[in-house]
């Protein structure tokens, strides 16, 4: 096995440990570590491993059918457990997770039904944004965990959250105020100054993710849905594969 992917598998098996360390107070218990300092070390070098096996992939030519296949089931792995914690947490709404998970498996099942027909969907511009804004966006709300398990600091925590006027949040506002005024700025403001722009951040991916989807499903429906009505009129295929990109 190759580094790119053994950096891969690596990912896959911190998955576990990162659900761990977010939903039980082992990190404060055995290691007296806060929870969201070592969950939030623990998502960053996962996500880092994504960079760099890619990167070291290209670079000495050891890309191959299994990293191709286990990269992205990897990526959904994290990205999928790590949002279902913060819902646990009371930090990310469900319905977005749902928006966001539901969108990767739609797309790894119809790229895999596209794959049998020869037909190669890659991820394009709006895909790797989509990624990027996810580790950001995970990782600023990792960081608004509450100490020792403790109650979320802003009481819109598990109710619909005011993302129009978010500034009617009490503790936003004191938090806010504390940052621009002679007041102390306290780790529990930045607490919730990082959940408001995970929060932010969070419709940026809900959106992008569907997107994203609809360039997959514009993709699979030239590819493989209307490539297949000339041949079943009479008509002939083309026999290569052909390369879609994802918008």
């Amino acid at each position: 096995m190759n580094l790119p992917n053994a950096l891969t598998l690596s990912r896959i098996f911190i998955v576990p440990l990162l659900v761990v360390v977010l939903l039980t107070p082992v990190s404060e218990n055995w290691l007296g570590v806060p929870q969201y300092i070592l969950g939030v070390a623990i998502f960053v070098a996962a996500a880092l491993t994504d960079y760099f096996d890619g990167k070291i992939a290209r670079r000495r030519k050891q890309v191959s059918k299994l990293g191709k296949l286990l990269d992205p089931i990897a990526d959904k792995l994290l990205i999928s457990a790590a949002l279902i914690s913060l819902v646990e947490h009371q930090l990310a709404p469900a319905w977005a997770v749902v928006i966001i998970v539901g969108r990767e498996f739609a797309v790894t099942g119809l790229r895999s039904i596209a794959a049998t027909e020869g037909v190669i969907i890659s991820a394009s511009r709006m895909g790797k944004f989509k990624m990027v804004a996810q580790v950001v966006t995970v990782g600023l709300l990792i960081l608004s965990i509450s100490p020792a398990g403790g109650s979320p600091h802003v009481s819109n925590f598990g109710r619909p959250f005011p993302a129009i006027q978010f500034w009617t949040v009490p503790e936003l506002r004191f938090a806010w105020s504390h940052l621009t005024g002679p007041e102390h700025t306290s780790w529990t403001d930045w607490q919730v100054l990082l959940y408001t722009a995970g929060r932010a951040m969070l419709w940026v991916v809900v959106i992008s993710a569907m997107v994203s989807m609809y360039g997959y499903f514009r993709a699979f429906f030239a590819g493989v849905i209307w490539r297949e009505e000339p041949s079943a009129k009479g008509g002939s295929a083309p026999a290569a594969a052909v390369r879609y990109h994802e918008q």
